[in-house]
């Protein structure tokens, strides 16, 4: 399939993705804030210090795929982790660990002065800042499990390469929550963010090159968070569109884990976001798989854990996933070809809002008129007209 996209819809994608972003203020703004909680936890008088406490980002802030909210009334998540790693599940039940890092939360927020009151979630505390900060933050207790992570794995004949900063984490809805039992929630944040960025490492290692070349300044120098990759954008540009289309059904749409795994299970080293959307919304399909009739969407770096598990029991969510496909396919493959700046604005504000479309339109023109197209559309550019069947599983790309 061809994947040229006109100069007008390059450019526009990358104004799409400029409006999308959240600012460098923020990203330290967040950075600063766990930070803060991390330090916190280990001050002497803190009764985790202990159990040497360790808080880091999780989610779309450390891949780098953050999206602004559609609102200035909503606010964005920073998905935390606090590791204690002087402790392991044989020691303590996940309720007790919950209960450990509420009693410092709850100080934290004290010493803070913070307003909004501390929140428990399913599996974390959740920290609401002030309402100019425009964001909450999750915070997820866990412990060591590169042990058990490992057996697991190797009993069952599959490869334990990432296990060695695999964590358990706490879920109040678990069956042996009030009990001491080593059979927890697996989780490894580290491991998958690492394996993310290998797949897009040559463009991003390329990409940060040239920044620092530009600034006169070393390459340690640049933070991760200002290098944005075709593959970080095009998965902005899907987030955006799948809460768009789902914006009345919020429960059915995809999640973000398994839009990012198969973005970028999908990604092809292309340098623009024009060529990897396309490339992406083409093969993504690809990597689900029908085993003995259930479909999956593996964890890369735990082969056990099926992103797509929710899928089994409630099927609706599957063919929700491959509806949405279908129309993103359709949209970009559109916009694409567009050389015209009202079909393409017309276009992407059915499909990621009106007031971000025109946002888009007015950056990518420079105050309202794109220039004229020297790249002609290419020809043929179609996606399937049936979703792919789901195969078994042939391994990670």
């Amino acid at each position: 399939m061809a994947t040229g996209t006109t100069q007008q819809a390059e450019a526009y994608l990358q104004a799409m993705v400029d409006e999308l972003s959240i600012s460098d203020t923020r990203y330290e703004q967040a950075e600063r804030s766990y930070t803060s909680l991390g330090e916190w936890l280990g001050r002497p008088e803190s009764t985790l210090s202990r159990y040497d406490p360790a808080v880091y980002v999780q989610g779309s802030f450390r891949l780098g795929t953050v999206i602004r909210p559609p609102s200035e009334a909503e606010d964005y998540d920073v998905d935390a982790v606090c590791e204690l790693r002087r402790l392991r599940t044989s020691q303590l039940s996940q309720q007790k660990l919950k209960q450990m890092l509420e009693v410092e939360i709850r100080s934290y927020h004290k010493a803070q002065s913070m307003v909004k009151p501390v929140r428990e979630g399913r599996r974390c505390w959740v920290l609401h800042y002030a309402d100019g900060a425009q964001f909450h933050m999750d915070v997820v207790p866990c412990v060591p499990d590169a042990d058990r992570q490992r057996r697991l794995l190797e009993v069952r004949q599959q490869k334990s390469n990432w296990s060695a900063t695999a964590v358990a984490i706490t879920d109040n809805e678990r069956w042996n929550y009030t009990i001491i039992d080593e059979d927890w929630c697996r989780s490894n944040p580290k491991a998958y963010a690492e394996w993310f960025k290998q797949r897009m490492s040559v463009v991003f290692n390329r990409r940060k090159q040239m920044m620092a070349e530009v600034a006169k300044a070393s390459v340690e120098s640049i933070p991760d968070y200002r290098v944005r990759t075709p593959l970080q954008a095009a998965i902005m540009v899907l987030k955006r569109h799948r809460d768009v289309r789902f914006a009345g059904k919020p429960e059915d749409r995809p999640i973000s884990i398994i839009l990012s795994t198969l973005a970028a299970h999908a990604y092809g080293g292309e340098d623009t976001i024009g060529a990897a959307l396309l490339s992406i919304l083409e093969k993504m399909d690809q990597f689900i798989f029908n085993v003995d009739g259930k479909l999956v969407i593996s964890n890369p770096t735990d082969p056990l854990e099926n992103f797509a598990d929710k899928w089994e029991t409630h099927p609706h969510r599957a063919k929700a996933f491959f509806d949405w496909l279908a129309q993103a396919r359709q949209d970009f493959a559109y916009i694409a070809a567009q050389a015209d700046p009202q079909r393409i604005t017309e276009t992407a504000a059915s499909s990621i809002g009106r007031d971000l479309a025109q946002r888009a339109l007015q950056k990518s023109s420079g105050g309202g008129r794109l220039r004229a197209a020297t790249v002609a559309p290419t020809s043929g550019l179609a996606f399937p007209a049936k979703a792919r069947v789901p195969s078994e599983p042939q391994g990670f790309a």
